[in-house]
C-alpha cells in the first residue's frame, strides 16, 4: 500500500489518520456522556476530565496535521456511478465534519481554560490559557461544547450510513478504498 493518495486510493497516512480521529472522537463522546454524572467522591472524578482533555489536545494536533496532509495530496477522484449530488454532500459532510470537530475541540479548551489554568497532556507538556480567567466563558463554551459534539456524533453516523449505502447496495468501492483494500 502506498504511503500518500492517488487518483484512485486512499493512501496509508490517510486512512490511519481517518480510523484514529474516529476512534479518537467516539471514544471522546463516549467518555464526556459519562463523566458527567461522576460524583466529587468518585475515582474518576478528575482522571476521566484528564484523560478526556489529554486526548482532545492530541486530536487537536493529529487534525491540524490533516488538514495539511489533505492540501498537500491529491483526493481520490469519485468513482464511477457517484451522482453529482451525492459528491457534492460528502464535500460538505467533510467540511462540516472537520469544522465541529474544530468547534468541539477548541470550545473544550475554552471550558477547561476559563479560569486562566493550563492543561497538562498527560503530564507531558502543559498548554497555557490564552484567555486568561474571562467570567461565565466555560458555560457558553460548554454549551457549545455540548452540541457540537452531538452534531458530530449525528453527522458521523450519517456518513457511516452512506458509506454502507455504498458499500451494500450500490456495491462500490467506497467503504473498501477508506479500508485499504
Amino acid at each position: 500500500m502506498q504511503i500518500r493518495n492517488t487518483s484512485a486510493d486512499y493512501g496509508l497516512v490517510t486512512i490511519v489518520n481517518h480510523w484514529v480521529v474516529a476512534l479518537a472522537v467516539f471514544g471522546l463522546f463516549g467518555l464526556g456522556f459519562w463523566m458527567v454524572d461522576l460524583s466529587y467522591y468518585d475515582d474518576w472524578y478528575r482522571r476521566g476530565p484528564d484523560i478526556h482533555r489529554s486526548v482532545g489536545i492530541l486530536l487537536f494536533l493529529l487534525m491540524l496535521f490533516r488538514v495539511v496532509w489533505r492540501a498537500v495530496n491529491v483526493s481520490p477522484d469519485p468513482l464511477d456511478g457517484h451522482k453529482s449530488w451525492e459528491i457534492r454532500s460528502a464535500h460538505a459532510a467533510h467540511l462540516l465534519l472537520y469544522v465541529l470537530i474544530f468547534v468541539a475541540m477548541v470550545s473544550g479548551y475554552l471550558i477547561s481554560t476559563a479560569d486562566g489554568s493550563s492543561i497538562s497532556v498527560f503530564g507531558w507538556f502543559e498548554v497555557p490559557s490564552v484567555t486568561g480567567q474571562i467570567k461565565g466563558m466555560e458555560d457558553i463554551a460548554g454549551t457549545v461544547h455540548y452540541w457540537s459534539t452531538w452534531a458530530i456524533v449525528g453527522l458521523a453516523a450519517i456518513h457511516a450510513a452512506g458509506a454502507f449505502k455504498h458499500h451494500l447496495l450500490d456495491r462500490d468501492r467506497t467503504l473498501r478504498r477508506m479500508l485499504g483494500k
